[in-house]
């Protein structure tokens, strides 16, 4: 299974470590669908139609709850759900194979991505989730 740490927000780290910049925490993340992977240097290519939209999470401890100890793994705490899927589905029922973590509703910079255990389509009428404790983050 790839996931990884998107570039973009390697280079906000690293300034704001090294002092060559300002990196606020960000109220909320923005978790969305690809239908084509992502990597450390590309955004992949993320669902449309459908009624497709990225989810909001508010960035919080209910939400992802704080993680110690020896761990570097964090977890969503509670569901994330995208809407009810229309039409043809999301991207017109092709399957999704990654989720990501987004800076906007929109556009954005993506922080972390992965592939999903399952690449599977989102037909219309389908809701897409992912259960407390099943979107998993790793810091290495």
């Amino acid at each position: 299974m790839a996931s990884g740490k998107y570039q973009g927000l390697s280079q906000l780290f690293l300034n704001w470590l090294f002092g060559g910049g300002t990196f606020a925490q960000p109220t909320n993340l923005y978790i969305g669908l690809f239908s084509a992977e992502a990597s450390v240097s590309t955004t992949g290519t993320e669902a449309t139609g459908g009624s497709y939209a990225r989810v909001t999470v508010a960035g919080n401890t209910t939400n992802w709850p704080a993680i110690s100890g020896a761990t570097t793994t964090l977890a969503n705490g509670t569901a994330i759900t995208f809407p009810t899927a229309s039409g043809t589905g999301f991207s017109a029922g092709v399957n999704m194979v990654g989720a990501g973590v987004w800076s906007a509703a929109s556009s954005g910079t993506l922080y972390y991505w992965g592939d999903l255990t399952t690449p599977k389509p989102v037909l219309a009428s389908d809701v897409a989730s992912f259960a407390a404790s099943a979107f998993t983050i790793q810091e290495l």
